[in-house]
């Protein structure tokens, strides 16, 4: 059975981590996502998907997301129920993260961010190796390669092969 979420979209309130009472951080938060199609007086319309991060995501997000920034999530949908204090059952479906990216282009007046120690530092600058060009970061031009040339050379008769292949040697 395959339970696989990737979505991208921008988080619609700076993350607030909180704390369980055995020291693990969560991030509840919600993803707005576009919708491909207009709407009928030609709206775009998004929509809102709650999400939950727990541990190093939890943390990563509450340092260096914010308001408004595009982010990448990977995860699985998850359902669940519970009370509410009238005693009716409340249920949620949500993204239950289990990986986030940055996807936001770095301020150039912002200082560049330290990992702290123990985290992964791809995790916290892994939109820079996601395969798009960064218009804020200068890079040095690649060099480019060169193959030595080689001399071309035309086989002989004694080395050209007669293939002689019919229809039906086929397999298609």
């Amino acid at each position: 059975m395959i339970n696989r979420v990737i979505l991208v979209g921008r988080i619609t309130k700076d993350p607030e981590i909180r704390y369980s009472q055995n020291g693990t951080g969560t991030v509840s938060f919600t993803i707005a996502c576009d919708r491909q199609y207009t709407s009928q007086n030609g709206e775009r319309t998004a929509d809102f998907i709650n999400c939950v991060a727990w541990r190093q995501n939890a943390d990563f997000m509450s340092r260096y997301i914010k308001k408004g920034y595009m982010i990448g999530v990977e995860g699985r949908i998850q359902t669940r129920s519970y009370q509410d204090q009238q005693g009716q059952t409340r249920y949620v479906t949500e993204v239950l993260v289990e990986s986030v990216q940055n996807l936001q282009p770095r301020d150039p007046n912002q200082a560049p961010v330290q990992a702290q120690p123990g985290y992964n530092q791809q995790n916290y600058q892994g939109y820079q190796n996601q395969g798009y060009t960064n218009q804020y970061q200068q890079s040095a031009p690649r060099p480019q390669y060169q193959s030595p040339a080689q001399p071309t050379v035309e086989p002989t008769q004694d080395q050209v092969l007669d293939l002689n292949v019919a229809d039906d040697d086929l397999p298609f």
